[in-house]
Parts: structure tokens; C-alpha cells; sequence
């Protein structure tokens, strides 16, 4: 899979795709993830991306022009599954959307900044928007980092245990049940007797029941109907 994320400020997200498991999906040639500054696609003298409104609207927004260059750049290498934009309005980004991306093989990113973009690059260029969630942040660089990090350890061989994957919050709309570690009493807090049972049967069903209560009483609205 090869995500490339288009930015005014590709620094600011330069550690978070490349290290940990981002790091080492490139490393082992799972995944590419490439940095591109919009800024480098502006035709005037001082790399400016942003202009004033027509109408007089307060705020700055993303012109239409560097965003179409930088687009087309990238298209004339490579065809893309998809042409994402990281904005407060988009879709809600969820673990089955994330199991959806990571089947494709080619995505750009376009991270949201200032006030806005240009209406014509959600009109022209853009094939899905995405939200992390209902709040507003400076730009969308943390949003295209969360999505390229929930999409790429998905991909088979990144992460050493698939099955770990398998089993996250939300893959099957619970969250997860409850773990623990050595010691098994510690300052008389102690592990729960049926994980030391050793009976795998019993302790999935101890699990499933444990992940159903903590996302009913957590997040309710992920539980289906029949639960």
C-alpha cells in the first residue's frame, strides 16, 4: 500500500509515520508513506497556498490551484483507489471503514488547514472526507496520521501477530475485554480466578461477556440489537 499525504506542514507529522509500527511496515516493504508540502506546488514567489474568501467570509482557505497541482503530480505516476480530505463534516472514521481502506493500494491524503478549502477541490478532486471525530482541530495533519496508522496495521505481515489485530476494540463492535500480567496478585489486587484456569473455552466466554459489559456500559450505541 503506498498513502501519500499532502500538507503545509509536513514536519508535524514527520515522527508520527515514521517510527513504530508505521517505521517498520516501511521498513519490511508493506507500505510506503510519503510527505508532500503543498507549499511546493504554489506559482508565486512567496509559496503562499491560502487566500482571503470572495464574499468576505473572516479566515484563510486553501486555494485550488497548488491542491490541483499537487493531485495531478501524483496521478500522472500512479492511478489511486482514493483522493481522501481530513475534514469535521466527513464521514466518521470507524475500525470498518479502516478494514476497508486497508484493501486498497493506493490513497492521497489532503489535510485540512486554516479556515477551509476552496469548494472545488471537494467538488473536482476529492473522492471521500473523513472525520476523527465531532471537535475541530488547527489542521488535518493529526487526522491523516490516525488514519494512515489504523489503516497500514491492518495489512497482513506488518504487525507480528495478526491475530492481535483481529481481536482490537471495535473489530467486532465491542471493545475489549480486560488483561492482565504477572504477578498475579499484586498489593491484593488479583487476576480473576478463570484466566488462571487454564480452560480456553471458559475464559473466551469470560472474555466475550467482560468485552460486552464494558462497551454497554462504556459505549452503548456499539452494541447490536440481539445483544
Amino acid at each position: 500500500m503506498r498513502i501519500d499525504i499532502i500538507t503545509v506542514i509536513p514536519e508535524m507529522i514527520d515522527g508520527c509515520v515514521n517510527t513504530s509500527i508505521l517505521k517498520r511496515a516501511q521498513d519490511k516493504g508493506l507500505a510506503e508513506i510519503h510527505l508532500h508540502n503543498l507549499r511546493d506546488y504554489s506559482t508565486n514567489r512567496w509559496k503562499r497556498v491560502d487566500d482571503y474568501p470572495f464574499g468576505g467570509e473572516a479566515g484563510m482557505v486553501i486555494q485550488v490551484e497548488p491542491v490541483d497541482r499537487a493531485i495531478s503530480h501524483l496521478k500522472s505516476q500512479r492511478a489511486y483507489d482514493e483522493v481522501i480530505f481530513t475534514s469535521p463534516d466527513g464521514e466518521l472514521f470507524s475500525q470498518p471503514l479502516a478494514n476497508k481502506l486497508s484493501l486498497l493500494q493506493n490513497i492521497i491524503i489532503l489535510c485540512g488547514h486554516y479556515k477551509g478549502i476552496d469548494h472545488r477541490i471537494r467538488e473536482h478532486l476529492i473522492t471521500k472526507e473523513i472525520s476523527v471525530g465531532d471537535y475541530v482541530l488547527t489542521g488535518g495533519e493529526m487526522p491523516a496520521a490516525i488514519i494512515a496508522d489504523a489503516v497500514v496495521r491492518l495489512i497482513p505481515g506488518v504487525i507480528g501477530d495478526e491475530q492481535s489485530a483481529l481481536s482490537d476494540s471495535f473489530q467486532d463492535g465491542l471493545l475489549s475485554a480486560p488483561v492482565y500480567t504477572r504477578p498475579a496478585d499484586y498489593n491484593g489486587w488479583k487476576v480473576p480466578d478463570i484466566l488462571l484456569s487454564g480452560h480456553e473455552a471458559k475464559i473466551a466466554e469470560w472474555r466475550l461477556r467482560q468485552a460486552e459489559e464494558r462497551t454497554r456500559l462504556l459505549r452503548p450505541e456499539l452494541l447490536k440489537p440481539n445483544r
